[in-house]
């Protein structure tokens, strides 16, 4: 029964997705959604963008293990990130007026810049994707009681996944986004009714947790511990900034003022509901300790799913896996079309010359079929747990295109010497700590590879400029006045493109 359920709203979530498809007519309605979307409409996409598998299955799994200390990636650093970046980046980036983050490093500091960053940004996309698709895989096998092998549902899943991504775009992605905030929000906090009904009420879970010392936040005052937690608050705070599917849903709001508050809200929304799962995960240990101990050191990621499907009734159920499949989905579709889009426009566009609107679009659309079988394959083969797949996709963005972005828009002395030094520095020393270092390193190598990315930063700018001086940074009305230009070739070009 809960099978037919899950495979009925697959169905439906498609056809809704192949419905938005109608609205791409260009490599801007595919990219940013023609920069149209409403309010309530940027605000789920970044919610349910960012409420993926880890938030249900991997924070809470790390949670009974670590206590609070240990989720200090995800969801306080993935939150704050969104709040930062409403208050910060929105607006300066939404001024610009660009198809991709990408876009910003080769307007700020040229085309070397724009490579390098681009190609970190793709890289990250592995993990965070892989993590969806293993999650994919699990639900599958759960659901289906061990009929569907975890591979068959992880490739299942991302097959679909790929279809209304590839005609829809971030229509797509936008429209879906919305009905599966619904869905999560409401499946959310039906599950935790249900669950702590179960157990005598919120107070009782919640005082267990605390005798447990599960509410330990800050690290003991020990050097090691304490920059151990800075590392990994800051991968996720600032290493998810430099994210094109982060900058997609700023780019693709109606208005700046958009831009900017439904990113915040978003970012508040998502780190509130972020504590139910791990609530409905600690309560496991009162209904069902001996089933907690069994799976805890082996596979904790299947205590939730186990335990919804052996002590809720089927509406339970069925509202808990429709709001993990809808977390799943919305995250996995628009990690997809964010590194093949970014892909395409900074990557193969540059290398392939001169190409119409409509070829563009094409060669999106291949990218992101190819991006798709890429990271399954990864996600089949990949050992990692989700919660450690999704917070190691972030350091590679963290130590080489965090930096250069900051600086690019807020320090007008940087240039683009110093944006390739801060890239090879972070870059050097965080992969040489990875590959040579101790095991259980004093200082994380993303964190070092962050510290040699500010000082590349700083000295390549100030130095004698031996690759070129800083690019000019254009004032505002000089960017709009730029890009309105090229909008209007661009409608006299295509006429019927725009509607």
């Amino acid at each position: 029964m809960l099978l037919w359920f899950v495979i009925i709203y697959w169905i439906i979530s498609v056809a809704i997705g192949l419905y938005a498809a109608t609205r791409v007519h260009n490599t801007k309605d595919f990219a940013i959604a023609g920069r149209h979307l409403p309010f309530y409409m940027v605000t789920a996409t970044v919610f349910a963008t960012w409420f993926g598998s880890e938030t249900v299955l991997g924070i809470p799994a790390t949670f009974l293990k670590d206590g609070l200390k240990g989720v200090v990636a995800d969801p306080f650093g993935s939150s704050m990130c969104l709040i930062l970046v409403g208050l910060f980046f929105a607006a300066p980036l939404y001024r610009m007026n660009l198809l991709t983050i990408g876009d910003f490093y080769k307007k700020r500091f040229g085309r070397s810049v724009e490579v390098f960053t681009t190609l970190a940004i793709v890289i990250s996309y592995l993990g965070w994707v892989g993590a969806q698709i293993t999650a994919l895989g699990l639900v599958f096998n759960v659901v289906s009681a061990g009929e569907i092998e975890k591979v068959t549902g992880m490739w299942i899943g991302s097959i679909t996944i790929l279809i209304y991504t590839f005609f829809g775009g971030m229509w797509a992605v936008a429209i879906t986004d919305l009905i599966q905030m619904v869905i999560i929000v409401i499946g959310m906090l039906y599950i935790g009714g249900s669950i702590s009904g179960m157990v005598g009420g919120v107070g009782v879970v919640v005082d267990h947790a605390l005798q447990a010392g599960k509410f330990e936040f800050w690290p003991a005052l020990d050097l090691k511990e304490m920059l151990a937690f800075a590392a990994a608050w800051v991968t996720m705070m600032f290493g998810s900034i430099p994210q094109q599917d982060v900058f997609q849903r700023v780019q693709s709001a109606k208005t700046e003022k958009i831009a900017v508050w439904a990113s915040v809200l978003g970012g508040a929304l998502y780190f509130f509901f972020a504590f139910v799962p791990m609530f409905l995960a600690y309560s496991a240990t009162l209904i069902d300790p001996q089933m907690v101990a069994e799976l805890i050191d082996t596979d904790p990621q299947l205590i939730l799913p186990r335990l919804v499907m052996e002590r809720a009734p089927l509406f339970a159920q069925v509202m808990f896996f429709g709001a993990l499949l809808s977390a799943i989905k919305s995250c996995a579709s628009a990690t997809l079309l964010a590194p093949s889009v970014t892909f395409t426009e900074n990557i193969l566009r540059p290398m392939l010359g001169k190409m119409t609107d409509h070829k563009l679009l094409l060669s999106m659309r291949s990218v992101t079929l190819a991006f798709t079988l890429l990271v399954t394959m990864y996600a089949i083969n990949s050992k990692a747990s989700i919660f450690k797949m999704v917070e190691n996709a972030y350091q590679i963005t963290l130590v080489a295109a965090f930096v250069p972005l900051l600086c690019g828009l807020f320090w007008k002395r940087a240039t683009n010497q110093g944006a390739l030094t801060a890239i090879f520095c972070g870059m050097a020393v965080w992969s040489s700590l990875l590959v040579a270092g101790p095991d259980d390193p004093f200082v994380p190598a993303q964190f070092a590879g962050l510290i040699a990315s500010v000082l590349g930063m700083i000295l390549g700018s100030l130095l004698p400029q031996a690759v070129g001086g800083p690019l000019p940074v254009e004032p505002e009305h000089a960017f709009l006045h730029h890009h309105a230009a090229a909008e209007t070739h661009h409608v006299t070009e295509h006429p019927h493109h725009h509607s």
